[in-house]
């Protein structure tokens, strides 16, 4: 509708120079002769330029045929209306008509097609001129109009590109802003996935192999008695797995709390079920962390609390917390039992039992955000450190699957352990 109404005024204005025109057509005859040719040249030009300024994106063979000849069109009336404005009168307003066809060729076709039409109609007002007698204001005046008509077509032209370059970048942005969300949709099914994968995984591959061992104790040696006992871990296992379940879907709500408040309520808890003093301190000006930090190093104190519970029940436990400036770094001891000290060299040190996350898991964890792990003893205590840096940049895909890859061997995987970590590894 829009451009059917600019297309009207268009159309009434060719009506209005008309009658500008002939209202005062001059004393020479051939004057008269001039205006009347050039001006129906001019409207035949305009009338062949119709269909593209009504359907644009038409593909129509008058359309496209139109498209072919828009420049000739263009050319003719600009050149019709520059001679008609030399012939005396009141004509010299005709020169609006091919004003108006110069300022579309300079912004829809090629500069060099807009500077050709602009030559056509200043070489036309110099011959009307010079056969008409007109005076050095029709010879310099109309020729520097046809010329800003050029120049404000190119501003024009520019104008709209930058537009349209600014809409593309309008829609590729938002195509990002999309790409991103569904990363970030992406990146949150990978982190429940691994939660998920962290607390059953285990558990329930241990509890597979403890019902098969009691299927054998029943089917090929009909030992009732160690076939209760395997189906009694085995259900203990079970529990085990519900437990940390439960913690895994706590852990992924969206409300989670800062880090030393979790680790705070997580002693608290652990102190009433195991009747256990849990000291929980913090040190340094606690900072906001990404989610998954957090979560790592909440889902390690909890692991390294229920080993506590499991290999050294009713001692004593430290939880430190320390915000430094480029890290963050959250220590657990414990003091060790009589048979943990008297362990036997040799054993592994990072291993798990009957379900749960273990050590190597919270180890592999903290590793994909560029964390480290130390667990061992130290003294007659044993120390679990985790140690997390503030300004994380995310991994590259090439860190990415080196993090993931099972690491070497380490300083703890070779030291003497006590029975707790050898029960903790299988």
């Amino acid at each position: 509708m829009v451009r059917v109404a600019l297309w009207l005024i268009r159309l009434a204005g060719v009506v209005v120079v008309g009658a500008l025109t002939f209202l005062d057509p001059g004393s020479e005859p051939a004057g008269l002769a001039v205006q009347c040719v050039t001006f129906a040249l001019a409207c035949l030009g305009i009338l062949a330029w119709l269909p593209i300024g009504l359907w644009p994106t038409s593909s129509s063979p008058a359309v496209r045929q139109a498209r072919r000849m828009l420049p000739y069109s263009l050319g003719l009336v600009t050149v019709a209306a520059s001679l008609g404005a030399t012939a005396g009168g009141s004509g010299t307003s005709v020169i609006a008509l091919g004003a108006l066809a110069l300022l579309t060729a300079a912004s829809d076709l090629s500069l060099a097609t807009a500077i050709a039409i602009a030559a056509l109609g200043m070489l036309a007002l110099e011959i009307g001129g010079l056969l008409f007698s007109q005076g050095l204001g029709t010879l310099l005046g109309l020729p520097a109009l046809l010329f800003t008509e050029v120049m404000v077509g190119r501003y024009r032209a520019a104008y709209r590109i930058q537009a349209e370059q600014a809409r593309a970048l309008l829609e590729q942005h938002e195509r990002l802003r999309a790409e991103q969300r569904r990363a970030d949709v992406l990146d949150e099914r990978a982190r429940i996935a691994r939660e998920i994968h962290d607390v059953l995984a285990h558990s329930l591959g241990a509890l597979s192999i403890q019902i098969q061992a009691a299927r054998a104790l029943l089917t090929d040696y009909g030992d009732i008695d160690r076939a209760i006992g395997t189906l009694t871990t085995a259900q203990r296992m079970a529990a085990d797995g519900l437990t940390e379940t439960r913690r895994a879907v706590h852990a992924l709500r969206t409300d989670m709390r800062p880090l030393h408040e979790e680790l705070a309520a997580s002693a608290t808890e652990h102190a009433a079920r195991h009747r256990v003093l849990v000291r929980c301190e913090t040190d340094g000006e606690p900072c906001p962390l990404p989610a998954e930090a957090t979560v790592a190093l909440v889902r390690t104190a909890q692991e390294s609390l229920v080993n506590a519970a499991k290999h050294a029940p009713g001692q004593p436990i430290d939880m430190r917390l320390r915000y430094d400036e480029h890290d963050i770094r959250m220590t657990i001891t414990n003091d060790l039992t009589p048979d943990a000290e008297a362990a036997p060299e040799g054993a592994s040190a990072l291993q798990t039992v009957d379900g749960g996350y273990g050590l190597t898991g919270m180890r592999e964890r903290l590793r994909l955000l560029r964390g480290t792990l130390v667990a061992g003893p130290s003294g007659k205590r044993w120390v679990v450190t985790a140690e997390l840096p503030h300004d994380r940049t995310p991994p590259t895909r090439t860190e990415a699957l080196h993090n993931a890859a099972p690491p070497p061997p380490t300083r703890i995987e070779q030291t003497a352990a006590s029975p707790r970590i050898q029960r903790d590894a299988r």
